[in-house]
């Protein structure tokens, strides 16, 4: 037969396997086979695609390189993870024993006011104690193991979250570069046209000495040569904002590369189609997923927390304190003390009740939160996908309508020069080719961003020169 004594430490020890509150689940979610305009092909692990280079711009490789090294809000969430691991720490360390060891001494005496110096000075005396004072809250059922799990948790999602910081870094870096080659060649288009259309007024001057033009035809001439000249300048201030816009991504003062980047090159186009993937490949390959499933799941665990401040708490203690005291004699004493301290909430006015119903309410946010998250993902792979599909073919006719309006301006032009027809079918054709050639550029800058957005969408790229850690989100896809 167990004796009490020898029970009590094993009953203790079976309490301490006690931990309230809901095991985190994988959350689950309904999601279709495949994207309406992708294929039913999984793209497996996109987080090292460096699908950047598709664009063949060394320039640009490296901008998107410098970026991801020296990106000040990626460095700042690699900051957080240092926070949240020291979080964890202190979250588990309320569970352990804890030992501190203190120490103090004095010497004290007193001397008479008056009288002769040898009787003056009463006896003095030296006391020195201290010792060490332990402490262990025993964590019955489960307050620090519940506080450990959430910080688990919310160290995932830190982790997640420079992902996220990374993959946001890639869409700003491509799509201010795609701007600022999109403004050059609305800058270099417009100089083309001001050198065409100036040729044209020089023309009409010469056909007024001639007779053969009217004053009206001049003015119109200056009128589209200084509307032409109007345009520079907002160009060239668009031009410098995205080029600052780098240059702050890259942690650089705003100016920096301006003179890198008037060099000039062309506009970007990709010189192959992204793979878009199945939507299930989202919650593995978005690392704002993973993250949100994080927080789900340290929301759970902080219910169980708030589940057992309703119980007792039970706290061992105790301290030894030697003591020596010298003045006249010598002494010294040991003392101790040890022994459980129970807390025992009883009433709290319904506060501990409701941070219990507030948690739960938390974690069924966060739920919603994740949900959210994903279904925002498919919409915007969809989004991408839809317009990827559908850019080359506006790019396409641009480029014939181009083509067609620059003819006429040459026929019109001839015809203007032999007199056969007037000057307004010259302005009239060089307005549509001007049109159509920043018609055209605008839409070689729109199928490069949607290129970017779409792989993007898809969460590629962000792991490109990381060494952070990745967490997998264990998520549950449920099949229609």
């Amino acid at each position: 037969m167990i004796s009490t004594r020898a029970a009590a430490p094993l009953v203790l020890l079976l309490l301490s396997s006690c931990t309230l509150g809901p095991d985190h689940t994988a959350p689950q979610i309904s999601l279709p086979a495949k994207f309406a305009e992708g294929s039913a092909t999984s793209n497996g692990d996109v987080a090292k695609n460096a699908w950047w280079t598709a664009f063949s711009d060394t320039r640009l490789n490296g901008y998107v390189n410098q970026g991801l090294s020296q990106n000040l809000d990626v460095l700042q969430a690699l900051e957080r993870i240092n926070q949240a691991q020291a979080a964890v720490i202190s979250a588990g360390a309320g569970g352990l024993p804890s030992l501190d060891l203190s120490a103090q001494g004095s010497r004290s005496g007193a001397d008479r006011l008056g009288g002769t110096p040898s009787a003056s000075a009463l006896a003095e005396q030296t006391s020195v104690s201290g010792g060490p004072t332990a402490s262990w809250f025993l964590d019955l059922f489960g307050l620090y193991r519940r506080s450990k799990e959430a910080a688990l948790a919310d160290l995932d999602a830190s982790y997640a979250s420079v992902d996220v910081a990374r993959l946001a870094l890639l869409s700003s870096v491509a799509g201010a570069y795609i701007d600022v080659r999109f403004y050059q060649e609305r800058i270099a288009l417009t100089r083309q046209n001001l050198d065409s259309r100036r040729e044209t007024l020089n023309l009409t001057k010469l056909q007024l000495e001639a007779g053969a033009a009217s004053r009206l035809d001049v003015v119109q001439a200056e009128g589209l040569v200084n509307s032409t000249l109007s345009e520079l300048p907002g160009l060239e201030t668009q031009f410098r904002q995205a080029a600052h816009r780098i240059a702050t991504l890259l942690g650089l003062p705003a100016s920096s590369l301006i003179a890198d980047l008037q060099r000039g090159a062309r506009q970007p186009v990709a010189r192959f189609s992204p793979k878009s993937g199945v939507p299930a490949d989202l919650i593995r390959n978005r690392p704002d997923v993973r993250a949100a499933e994080r927080n789900l799941a340290a929301a759970s665990a902080r219910i169980g927390v708030a589940e057992a401040q309703l119980y007792p708490s039970i706290s061992l203690g105790g301290s030894i304190t030697p003591s020596y005291v010298k003045g006249g004699g010598e002494s010294g004493i040991l003392s101790w003390s040890f022994g459980p301290q129970l807390s025992l909430p009883i009433f709290d006015g319904g506060a501990l009740k409701a941070n219990v119903k507030s948690s739960e309410s938390a974690a069924r946010e966060s739920y919603l939160s994740w949900k959210q998250t994903v279904l925002g993902a498919i919409e915007e792979v969809e989004n991408a996908l839809a317009a990827v599909a559908r850019d080359g073919r506006t790019v396409s006719a641009l480029r014939a309508t181009v083509k067609s309006y620059q003819e006429a301006l040459e026929l019109a032009t001839a015809s203007y020069r032999d007199g056969a027809s007037s000057l307004l079918d010259v302005l009239d054709a060089q307005r549509q080719v001007s049109t159509a050639q920043a018609n055209l550029a605008a839409a070689v800058q729109t199928m490069a961003q949607d290129y970017v957005s779409l792989n993007v969408a898809i969460g590629g790229g962000y792991a490109v020169g990381s060494t952070a850690k990745t967490e997998v989100a264990s998520a549950k896809v449920v099949k229609d």
